[in-house]
């Protein structure tokens, strides 16, 4: 096998290690119905995710009208019981996801999550697509006073995670600016739900496919 110089591999978890979409926007299309606001098409709802909850439904109120803080905050806690009660009926792994997290294991690279998803919601989903045993540390938008773009999460995970040299995947912005302030290089993920194409996040390695995901880390000996 050929060598991968890590010894941590973080990931973000939406849209990166799972394809999340379905539910999420199965929960803003339940908070808009109750509004009287028009559905909006899952494909659509990929472009909005990134930045949390309030932030999805800050965007799905202004894309159909009047966007007021007062009805985010009305209708945050309607998307959150809907999502908890439906965290993981649509969304399903991305291809591939299980065997490299495998690979990685039978390297003995330490494995984390590092998402803006509320660490309860984390949990949640983690359990429901039986990965409760595959990462050594989970970290999310409330497990610090702080979230990502801020660098401290993601040192956070890959402290836990047991340290060393780490590489970040993620899909997005925000993930891309949470691993350049962390001095660890990122490997962008296609399939997400980036506002923007991955080549343009800035990444050391762009796959799509995770069976290019160890390939990808091994290629990255010295990479910033």
């Amino acid at each position: 096998m050929s060598n991968i110089d890590f010894n941590v591999i973080a990931f973000d978890l939406d849209g990166t290690l799972a394809d999340t979409a379905p539910d999420l926007a199965a929960s803003l299309n339940h908070v808009l119905a109750r509004f009287g606001r028009d559905a909006i098409d899952e494909q659509d709802v990929r472009h909005l995710v990134g930045h949390g909850a309030r932030a999805l439904l800050r965007k799905g109120l202004a894309a159909t009208g009047e966007a007021a803080e007062t009805l985010v905050e009305q209708g945050y806690p309607m998307f959150l019981e809907h999502y908890a009660a439906h965290i993981c009926d649509g969304t399903r792994p991305y291809e591939g996801v299980a065997r490299a997290l495998d690979d990685l294991a039978a390297r003995g690279i330490g494995l984390a999550i590092c998402t803006n998803k509320p660490e309860a919601m984390t949990l949640r989903l983690v359990d429901a697509l039986g990965w409760s045993d595959r990462f050594a540390a989970i970290v999310a938008a409330d497990t610090l006073p702080v979230k990502k773009p801020d660098p401290a999460p993601l040192l956070e995970a890959v402290a836990r995670a047991g340290g060393g040299r780490a590489a970040f995947v993620g899909d997005s912005i925000t993930d891309a600016d949470t691993a350049r302030a962390a001095g660890v290089p990122l490997v962008a993920v296609s399939f997400g739900f980036s506002d923007r194409p991955a080549h343009a996040l800035g990444a050391a390695r762009v796959i799509d496919h995770y069976d290019e995901l160890l390939p990808a880390l091994a290629s990255m000996t010295g990479a910033p």
